[in-house]
């Protein structure tokens, strides 16, 4: 079986191992105790947080382990906005960041604050302008992550951490994906981290605070971890994950070459291997294990689930894959297709003949889904000069497949009104017309979902 999810979680590192099973037998004690045990506790739990902030780029008093990286990015959010309640209550986050600070801008917004959403391109990176602008007298809080977890692409965080600093407004990073690979660049004032994301156990993360930020930790108060992070340190994951992490950065710079090259030749094969597939994100300002296409005509689901019988663990952005059964918000952000799409994120170590082997299987696969939702065929009508498919009741990507079946059957210039409620289609139907350089008019009003037009332009 090939793992292709590392983005999800990293296998744990072979040192991390080391780490965590060495460290059970000197780690259990109270780190708080003057006791020979509660010394020894103390003095692994110090080594952690120093190693873990050489590799940061921080002061060891800034950093504290949290119970994940979620938790860290709550109590991060969370404090940063209540130490600066006083200037104001609005946040600014890019449309694409992790839920975890999706999250925490809702629970933000239900208890009187403002939220703005910056937009992001094609490739998901956001425009540092945009954040400049976005900017208020009353801004507490900025985030960005330093890369995308869906797609790879890097974020401009040191031109955007400018322009905070400008401001006055201290910018936290969400460096789940990137801290494997260097620290982030540029004047950001809290970072966030997860020990899972780069071959440490579950159940760590890491908030930095840098001196100087206005910080005031919600909840009850607690004397561990500078009181930002209650409860008691699981020391022996806390010295994995620091162990984990400095083991990757030392094997960082050649593993991230070795990467890029298999992932630019899965972007470069891909398209020419498949027909009617995009490939997505940044192409060159990116993270070097991750890549990311979307296929037309598939459904993303089902398309995992045959690679998985193959021998392949990927994952995707589809509607089919959350339990919200909603479109991917990363990938509505950019405006791409979000059924049948796959994210491969490749762990250190992947050797090139499973990548080729990927390469191998995944055309089939595509084929053998394409052929099982092609068989339903289009209803269709004529309104005035437009033609009408309906496709209400059917999930995607059938709406797109039934619009790509007649809209050869109108005149140039001629339009194409889809009839569909399900909400990907929303976002899918315009990404189709992206795709196949056909012109989207717009989305109306129908009497059972929305009608979607599409011009005929080629």
């Amino acid at each position: 079986m090939s793992y292709f999810d590392a983005a999800s979680a990293a296998p744990l590192h072979p040192v991390a191992r080391q780490a965590l099973l060495a460290s059970l037998d000197e780690g259990w004690a109270d780190p708080s105790r003057l006791y020979r045990e509660g010394r020894r506790a103390r003095m692994l739990l110090d080594a952690a947080r120093e190693a873990a902030a050489e590799a940061v780029g921080c002061r060891p008093d800034e950093l504290v382990f949290t119970s994940s990286g979620t938790h860290a990015v709550h109590t991060g959010v969370a404090g940063a906005l209540a130490g600066r309640r006083r200037v104001g209550r609005h946040l600014i986050v890019s449309a694409v960041e992790h839920s975890s600070v999706l999250h925490a801008g809702e629970a933000h917004e239900a208890e009187g604050g403002t939220v703005t959403r910056v937009g992001v391109d094609r490739t998901g990176a956001v425009d540092p302008a945009a954040y400049a602008g976005a900017l208020r007298a009353d801004t507490a809080l900025a985030c960005l992550q330093s890369a995308n977890h869906e797609v790879g692409t890097e974020q401009p965080v040191e031109r955007v951490a400018e322009a905070c600093r400008a401001a006055g407004v201290p910018l936290l990073v969400d460096a789940a994906q990137s801290l494997p690979w260097g620290p982030v660049p540029g004047g950001w004032s809290l970072l966030t981290g997860s020990a899972h994301k780069w071959g440490g156990p579950s159940g760590v993360g890491l908030l930095v605070v840098r001196k100087g930020v206005r910080f005031a930790a919600r909840g009850p108060a607690d004397e561990r971890e500078s009181g930002r992070a209650a409860g008691f340190e699981n020391i022996p994951a806390i010295v994995a994950a620091a162990a984990s992490l400095r083991a990757v950065r030392a094997e960082a710079a050649q593993e991230a070459a070795r990467l890029r090259e298999l992932t630019d030749r899965i972007r470069a094969r891909v398209p020419a291997l498949v027909p009617d597939v995009e490939v997505v994100g940044d192409p060159e300002r990116r993270l070097p294990g991750i890549v990311t296409f979307s296929c037309l005509y598939v459904d993303g689901e089902t398309l995992l689930h045959e690679l998985d019988r193959a021998g392949f663990s990927v994952s995707s952005g589809s509607s089919c894959t959350s339990s919200t059964l909603t479109p991917s918000h990363v990938l509505r952000a950019m405006g791409v297709l979000s059924e049948g799409n796959v994210r491969v994120s490749l762990p250190p170590g992947t050797a090139a003949a499973e990548v080729d082997r990927f390469l191998e299987v995944l055309p089939g696969a595509v084929a053998g889904v394409r052929e099982k939702l092609g068989a339903p065929a289009p209803v269709t009508a004529v309104e005035g000069d437009a033609l009408v498919v309906d496709a209400l009741g059917k999930l995607c990507p059938l709406p797109v497949i039934e619009l790509a079946k007649v809209i050869g059957t109108v005149p140039v210039g001629g339009t194409v009104r889809v009839l569909a409620d399900d909400e990907a289609a929303q976002l899918d139907i315009p990404a189709w017309c992206e795709m196949r350089g056909q012109e989207y008019v717009g989305e109306e009003a129908a009497e059972r979902g929305a009608a979607y037009v599409v011009r005929r332009t080629r």
